[in-house]
């Protein structure tokens, strides 16, 4: 997401200026884990963005196997815009409930950067690479994942809250 400095200053002084228990429930916002939400609201105030994100990937590291659950409990699967096939609906239904079968929560893939036209390709073929990891290695790769989408969620909620709207829930997929 590309905004100007001044959107993230603007943003991080407000950010840094909420109420703590405001700050916690936008933070479960970007990462659905209460320790993750609790630590990052507890060390602000945050002098920039990087600091903010540099903390954010620190306490991610820090998430237990408990942390990282509870998180994943809060993510839900991608979904489709109404109007795309209904085969491309199918495929990704399948593949999610292969994945959910498989490890036991949500599929979740952060896809900045990609435009919405590729995003099913590249949820369906990472789907078929993760189904072949064995349980750790894709807890490993889910964590990184929940990572990467906490940090574009903090971008998106700095900026939201230098524009002085309310933060909401950004979708890990959703190519509408």
């Amino acid at each position: 997401m590309s905004t100007g400095a001044g959107a993230h200053s603007n943003g991080l002084g407000a950010f840094n200026g909420w109420p703590r228990e405001t700050a916690e429930t936008a933070l479960l916002e970007c990462c659905g884990s209460v320790r993750w939400a609790q630590r990052m609201a507890a060390h602000r105030p945050f002098p920039d963005l990087e600091t903010l994100l540099a903390a954010s990937d620190e306490a991610g590291y820090d998430l237990g196997h408990a942390d990282l659950s509870e998180a994943l409990a809060t993510e839900s699967a991608p979904c489709l815009h109404h109007d795309a096939p209904r085969a491309a609906h199918l495929a990704l239904r399948a593949a999610h409930a292969a994945y959910e079968s498989r490890f036991g929560h949500a599929f979740v893939i952060c896809l900045d950067g990609l435009p919405p036209s590729q995003h099913v390709d590249q949820v369906l073929a990472a789907i078929r690479t993760r189904l072949a990891h064995e349980p750790d290695e894709e807890r490993s790769l889910t964590a990184e994942e929940m990572r990467r989408l906490a940090r574009g969620r903090i971008i998106e909620l700095i900026t939201r809250a230098g524009r002085a709207t309310t933060p909401s829930r950004s979708a890990a997929y959703d190519p509408r």
